[in-house]
């Protein structure tokens, strides 16, 4: 074995190290000096790293190398069994921002039934969407209006508000739902984008008064 190869090995030792302050100086070494024999371990190892700041090494390490190595690998994560595996690749993916991804973020991932691979996956999908099919992703966003709690109707309401709009039809459409929670939230999320400083709980107790009085926010338009 080589000085190199023995320094490889010891580095994705630390990956797999007990240790989180281990496991994190592994990952910053890899990102520091990319080479494409740690994709497959970095990878792997989002799909377990237990700890959020170890998980974001981990990204960053892997948008350090070329996009042709890391993609195979985190494209075929978005379709694992494991919700830690699918959320964090399609985490990697919003960060490299390459639209070759697109395909990957299918409506199944959208609509996930873990909240935190479909917040991901929201997220991810507003980066990748190639222009003109802006409209067909707030289409299917919208069918999550309502989901979750507060964090969960957060991240929805930003990936909508991100795509501008064009969204408009699907939020007015959601508002005249038959669900209270999702004109509630369709409401919320119109008047966040019309007003994006006014905050999400500002915009939700509007939408919330608008509802209790009957109204689907689109009197008098």
């Amino acid at each position: 074995m080589t000085g190199q190869d023995a320094e490889v090995a010891r580095v994705l030792r630390g990956l797999e190290d007990g240790r989180a302050s281990v496991r994190l100086r592994a990952a910053l070494a890899v990102g520091t000096t990319p080479d494409p024999r740690f994709v497959d371990t970095l990878v792997e190892r989002c799909a377990l790293e237990p700890e959020f700041f170890v998980r974001d090494m981990l990204t960053w390490a892997l948008t350090r190398h070329p996009v042709a190595v890391t993609l195979p690998g985190l494209l075929r994560e978005v379709r694992s069994e494991r919700a830690q595996a699918r959320s964090q690749a399609l985490h990697t993916l919003s960060k490299i921002g390459d639209r070759r991804a697109w395909p990957a973020i299918t409506r199944a991932l959208l609509c996930d039934a873990d909240d935190e691979v479909a917040r991901s996956a929201w997220r991810t999908a507003v980066v990748l969407v190639p222009e003109g099919e802006e409209s067909g992703l707030a289409a299917v966003l919208a069918t999550q209006l309502g989901r979750g709690e507060r964090e969960t109707r957060l991240s929805l309401s930003r990936a909508l508000v991100a795509l501008g709009e064009v969204v408009l039809p699907a939020l007015r459409a959601a508002a005249t739902a038959p669900d209270r929670r999702v004109r509630t939230h369709a409401l919320a999320t119109e008047g966040l984008l019309r007003d994006p400083d006014a905050g999400f709980e500002f915009a939700v107790e509007e939408a919330k008064r608008v509802v209790a009085l009957g109204g689907s926010g689109q009197e008098g338009r």
